[in-house]
């Protein structure tokens, strides 16, 4: 199923009772774009643009390190692989996206589509959180926006960290770290039948049709396996809610609510299952639920950090995955409109988890 099919699901399902709000922002975004936008319009774009030691790789360079996110504007590009050469100029050492949670298909060379549909709601999260080998930074290219809507949002974790941290559940948190829960289904289940609607497959997901190798994947990157009926993958991963930076030397926030049910409340065809039968679910380290009241928070502390980011065809969007976590509302499409990014997952790195003396 690509994001194209995805596209044709143009309504939002219908919310569900009980579900917990998520705002994104407060309606002023904790950034404001002057600092992390740069204009392209006195650019060629062209080759000599691409070239490490150019002054518009120079100038990308200067903003990311200063805050952590630069969004390139007025690039007059068009296609995906032009995008996609502009983002290498930050991005270097591209990851292969294996083991991963979306079942995201390539658009060109390892730029990957989105991986859901644009009526779900994706609550803010770091990339690639639940495994234990992560990525530095991701971006962003728009091939296709919406005029007046489609925003990416992106909440500061330097903020939402000190924030956490002033709480009873931030230290909770700190104490227990937190378990990742996923549920891959068998592809073959599903041959004649929806792709999507069942979230992901581990075929999809570890890029193999043996069980063997799927688990051994599974387990290289720190998860605890499990076969369930009808080869059902059963993961756990076991680590810190916060994950040490070594460019600010200290701990980050670095676990979301993105890999709790709550994922599924605006997910056509998952939506309406409870969550023990969702295929993720997040507990404490100690495999303890959280509370309504700590989902709240964990929401809440998100939002109130969050950055609204407009998309026009021919943007790059550069984002450290330590610094900011990313996310976005439902996207209804009127008849006609398309709305479509594509993804690129920066260098590798294994996951080291909190350190002690770096709060």
């Amino acid at each position: 199923m690509t994001l194209l099919e995805h596209n044709d699901l143009q309504s939002a399902p219908a919310p569900l009772p009980n579900q917990i709000p998520q705002r994104f922002w407060t309606g002023t975004s904790f950034h404001s774009p002057e600092v992390y936008e740069l204009d392209c319009g006195g650019f060629a774009m062209d080759d000599a643009d691409l070239r490490p030691d150019s002054a518009l790789a120079g100038r990308m360079r200067e903003i990311y390190d200063a805050v952590g996110l630069v969004v390139l504007r007025n690039t007059g590009l068009t296609e995906a692989a032009a995008m996609r050469s502009f983002a290498q100029l930050m991005v270097g050492a591209e990851m292969e996206y294996e083991g991963g949670a979306n079942p995201r298909d390539k658009i060109e060379g390892n730029v990957y589509e989105i991986g859901a549909p644009l009526v779900a709601r994706l609550p803010y999260h770091h990339e690639m959180s639940y495994v234990s080998k992560s990525t530095k930074l991701i971006s962003f290219i728009c091939i296709d926006d919406l005029p007046d809507r489609g925003a990416t949002f992106v909440s500061d974790g330097v903020a939402s960290t000190d924030a956490l941290l002033a709480t009873e559940f931030g230290q909770k948190l700190k104490e227990h770290g937190v378990c990742y829960h996923r549920s891959l289904t068998d592809a073959t289940s599903f041959a004649d039948g929806i792709g999507y609607g069942v979230y992901n497959h581990w075929q999809q997901s570890f890029g193999t049709d043996d069980p063997a190798v799927a688990e051994a994947k599974a387990v290289e990157r720190g998860l605890i396996v499990e076969w369930g009926p009808h080869r059902k993958m059963l993961t756990r991963f076991y680590n810190p809610a916060f994950e040490y930076f070594p460019r600010l030397d200290r701990n980050l926030l670095y676990a979301s609510l993105a890999d709790h049910g709550i994922w599924f409340d605006t997910w056509p065809l998952v939506q309406h299952l409870p969550f023990e039968e969702r295929p993720l679910h997040m507990t404490f380290g100690d495999d303890t639920d959280f509370t309504h009241s700590e989902l709240e928070q964990f929401i809440k502390v998100y939002d109130d950090y969050g950055t609204k980011v407009d998309w026009r065809q021919g943007d790059v969007a550069v984002i450290c995955n330590y610094r900011f976590a990313h996310g976005r509302p439902e996207i209804d499409l009127e008849d006609g409109e398309s709305r479509k990014l594509g993804v690129l997952l920066g260098e590798q790195f294994d996951r080291i988890g909190q350190l002690p003396d770096k709060w």
